[in-house]
């Protein structure tokens, strides 16, 4: 019933002509009756401008009268679609030019045919405009450190809008983030800079180390004086491993100044 009020009674004579032509041409009629749906793919039909039934059909063989059906197949595979580079203006008003992929699919082709005219270039340009303004809120540090984050919430906004419209969105990633020449070298010397702090923040940890060290082992040499022959011994060992042809002897000035007195006595 709900049928014969949406097409009317003319709309029912039409179809019942256009089902006698087949039944009198037949079976040559069966062919342009007959259409093949891919598994990946869904058919919607119109029957005299009208959708003939709120669910899509296929996969496999579906039946359509020739003068008064038509239908379009719909694809249900994930398409990946590129987003071009969009000039983003950060909070902290730094300027960067950002791309991304969105991923998605058609999981009512009902929705996707009826709803938009265009399901593919729609997702396309609302994804556009949902990474231009996501990434508007974000300062420069968090674009460049929190990518997983910011794809989570452009995926989460594109998937609420583009419900109504039959389509799923798997998955959204952020390709390549280009910035001022400028600013890459403000933040490659600032990167420096903090590099070199680091290294003198070390290098003084190791001499007070090494003086504390050195302090322990003077204390230790004071109450042994025979180690310190011993320690020079050593340490010429060490020299005469890596082929010097000098090497020093340090001798105690008292011992000089005993030799003095002697020739002087003499």
């Amino acid at each position: 019933a709900d049928r014969r009020e949406g097409i009317g009674v003319c709309g029912w004579i039409l179809v019942s002509l256009s089902f006698l032509l087949v039944l009198i041409t037949f079976p040559i009629s069966i062919w342009a009756c007959i259409k093949v749906v891919r598994e990946y793919e869904r058919a919607v039909v119109f029957r005299l401008g009208r959708i003939l039934s709120k669910k899509a059909k296929g996969p496999g063989l579906i039946l359509v009268l020739p003068c008064t059906d038509t239908f379009i197949k719909v694809d249900l595979r994930t398409v990946a679609c590129k987003i071009p580079p969009q000039e983003i203006l950060t909070r902290d008003a730094v300027t960067a030019h950002v791309d991304g992929v969105v991923h998605y699919r058609i999981h009512s082709a009902v929705s996707a045919v009826a709803n938009v005219t265009d399901v593919h270039s729609a997702t396309l340009l609302l994804a556009q405009t949902a990474l231009r303004n996501v990434l508007g809120t974000q300062s420069l540090t968090q674009l460049l450190a929190g990518r997983e984050e910011i794809a989570r919430s452009i995926q989460a906004t594109l998937d609420s809008a583009t419900e109504q419209w039959g389509v799923k969105v798997a998955r959204v990633e952020i390709k390549d983030i280009r910035i001022p020449m400028a600013m890459q070298r403000a933040m490659a010397a600032e990167a420096e800079a903090a590099q070199e702090k680091k290294a003198k923040v070390v290098a003084a940890e190791g001499e007070m180390n090494a003086s504390k060290a050195l302090q322990r082992a003077s204390m230790v040499l004071t109450e042994s004086p025979a180690g310190l022959p011993l320690r020079y011994l050593q340490t010429l060992t060490a020299v005469a491993a890596q082929n010097n042809s000098t090497i020093v002897f340090p001798l105690p000035m008292n011992m000089f100044g005993s030799l003095g007195q002697k020739r002087t006595g003499g």
